[in-house]
């Protein structure tokens, strides 16, 4: 069996790996525009903020590697055109030019996703940094070593904690989006409030509720002109959002509108023998039972293992995602999984309730506590767990998981009141939060 993997960043890598060891017999080739595998771009920020101890240990994989296992290795090979029907692709050798069509039994889409970059004057400007791969990455740390100022646009995951670590180093930092809100998608407006304190508190300015316009090169570096105001900076990075890198296959395959390939709980997309998985395509989001975008890498992860466990036969089933995410700003943990009220309502959901608690992680006779804010979102009709957030200066993120599986596995608010969770002074109060809250949710 001849197999053709497009695209080597996480689900890739995974598919690739999970092949072999399905059919350790298979031919596989791996096609690859870059010139390395595996990056953890997560850790850009924390890179520019001097909190990793080796940048090369943000690769958990390499190309040597790879190829000692068997994989073929095409890198910095582009593949330029695909026929699905045929199972025929044309790739090209980016640094020789030469391009050759081979033929493959089956065919794997993990190229990913690619930063949006709206068409406006300027942005392709000498001082204006995309925010996604080890490239970008290197070349915003090199840009930062200088910086006295930078503008970052876009206050999602990504853009807030580039323009937290700029503000902790010393860069005078402004922070634009086009919402009213810093992480206006991923948490509710009294986490937000308190986020946005710290920005001030750091002296960052915030552009909020305002859309880029253009991008002028000033002599010193850039201005970013709004509809509502002009900001100057040195640098300035983008971190509006991605889209999945399909065009490629546009016409060839089921796609949603934005060009993310849908898979069945296998993998398998609309043509037979052709795969997709991770940013490329779509996932199963639980929370609403209905496919949906949501590139995460351990979204990613999970489905490039499932190629590989289905790549000869439908096997091992999807279950899908709840979108678990977690973040830390300014000594402050956030973490959530599932729907919020921003969310739902995006999504056309409005039969819905929320509550909201405070209280202590652990005793009040502890010699230290400290406070957690958690939130609970539910279908009214069915008491059915949609999603929850959590907030302390304690580290809460491992509760998103333990929310994640409840949202899994169908859960009622009464359930998840009544569930097994452990009580011990130095992590726990009697009633840890996740319980409490949810007994908050069940007698409203």
């Amino acid at each position: 069996m001849k197999v053709a993997v497009i695209g080597c960043t996480h689900a890739g890598i995974f598919s690739a790996r999970g092949i072999l060891e399905t059919d350790p017999e298979a031919d596989v080739t791996v096609f690859e525009r870059n010139k390395s595998v595996s990056f953890l771009s997560c850790g850009i920020a924390l890179w520019v903020g001097n909190h990793v101890s080796d940048p090369a240990k943000m690769f958990y994989d390499s190309v040597e590697s790879m190829e000692a296992d068997g994989i073929k290795m095409k890198m910095q090979h582009d593949v330029i055109e695909v026929d699905l029907a045929t199972k025929t692709l044309t790739y090209k050798n980016l640094i020789t030019d030469e391009e050759t069509t081979e033929q493959y039994d089956k065919i794997v889409i993990t190229t990913g996703s690619k930063p949006i970059l709206p068409p406006l004057p300027g942005i392709d400007g000498a001082n204006i940094f995309k925010c996604k791969n080890w490239d970008d990455a290197t070349a915003i740390k090199e840009a930062a070593k200088d910086a006295k100022s930078a503008i970052v646009i876009g206050a999602g995951y990504i853009g807030a904690e580039i323009a937290e670590q700029f503000s902790v180093t010393g860069v005078k930092t402004t922070l634009i989006d086009g919402l009213n809100r810093v992480l206006a998608k991923n948490f509710n407006k009294e986490i937000t409030d308190e986020i946005e304190a710290e920005y001030k508190n750091h002296d960052v300015t915030l552009g909020l509720g305002q859309m880029v316009q253009s991008f002028e090169q000033t002599e010193n570096g850039v201005k970013v002109i709004t509809d509502k105001g002009e900001y100057e900076a040195d640098i300035a990075v983008l971190g509006i959002g991605f889209l999945p890198r399909t065009d490629l296959f546009t016409g060839q395959v089921e796609m949603i509108k934005n060009g993310a390939i849908i898979v069945d709980k296998y993998m398998q997309t609309s043509v037979p023998d052709v795969y997709a998985a991770g940013d490329s395509a779509t996932v199963f989001y639980n929370p609403t039972q209905q496919n949906d975008y949501i590139p995460l890498a351990t979204n990613a992860v999970r489905q490039g293992i499932l190629v590989g466990k289905n790549i000869l036969k439908p096997t091992v089933e999807y279950l899908g995602t709840q979108s678990t995410s977690a973040v830390e700003l300014y000594d402050h943990a956030m973490a959530a999984s599932g729907l919020n009220e921003q969310l739902a309502q995006a999504r056309g959901i409005t039969d819905y309730d929320t509550v909201t608690i405070e209280q202590d992680y652990r005793p009040d006779f502890m010699l230290t506590t400290t406070p957690v804010r958690a939130t609970l979102l539910w279908d009214v009709k069915t008491r059915r767990v949609l999603g929850g957030e959590f907030y302390s200066k304690h580290d809460i993120s491992q509760t998103a998981n333990a929310l994640s599986l409840a949202i899994q596995n169908q859960m009622t608010i009464d359930e998840l009141a009544m569930s097994d969770f452990l009580f011990q002074p130095n992590f726990s109060q009697p009633i840890n939060f996740l319980g409490a809250v949810a007994m908050a949710a069940a007698a409203k």
